[in-house]
């Protein structure tokens, strides 16, 4: 069907303010989040709420009453950015309704992985690797960061210092050793 013949919120229920799809949550479970990341995605939607939507829709109102609106730069672009805004707004809003905020702290000083856990694990090669455990939508793996529903997390999670677990990876099932486990405040 054509684009022209689609609802502007024929969107996918979980689009981000990219229009790509946001990681879904497994079924059955919850939004799993730290502290420190609930904090930033509540900062971004109030600051979105409050600051970036007013001025945009101050934009739009002078452009529309410029006259022609068909071509009106500030008009038509601010009337995009209207939509992602109110996008972001939309999911940030739903990621923070379900969110449950977990403190990983209790567990400092266990050598058991949970989330919040920053785990050192080597490969069969001893190559080391750190990652730490964070929710779906504050894991960043520029910072070695992962979601607790990735396989490496999956794999670590409940183990302890020490142990050999099996990951599965495209090259097959590789058995990797945690090394170390510490809870850093996030």
């Amino acid at each position: 069907m054509s684009k022209a013949f689609t609802k502007e919120n024929d969107e996918a229920p979980e689009d981000d303010e990219d229009g790509a799809s946001a990681p879904a949550i497994p079924a059955g479970t919850r939004n799993y989040m730290t502290r420190g990341g609930y904090e930033r995605m509540r900062a971004e939607l109030l600051e979105l709420i409050d600051e970036e939507r007013p001025k945009i829709v101050e934009i739009v109102h002078w452009a529309a009453s410029n006259g022609d609106r068909s071509e009106n730069g500030d008009y038509l672009y601010g009337k995009k950015r209207l939509r992602e805004i109110d996008r972001r707004i939309r999911f940030l809003t739903r990621r923070l309704e379900i969110a449950e905020v977990v403190d990983s702290s209790v567990h400092a000083g266990g050598d058991q992985v949970f989330f919040g856990a920053t785990v050192t694990y080597e490969d069969p090669e001893g190559e080391a690797t750190t990652v730490t455990i964070l929710g779906i939508d504050e894991a960043d793996s520029a910072k070695q960061q992962v979601s607790w529903v990735s396989p490496i997390a999956r794999a670590l999670t409940k183990a302890r210092v020490g142990d050999v677990v099996k990951l599965a990876t495209p090259g097959g099932v590789q058995e990797i050793e945690i090394v170390a486990v510490r809870y850093d405040p996030v």
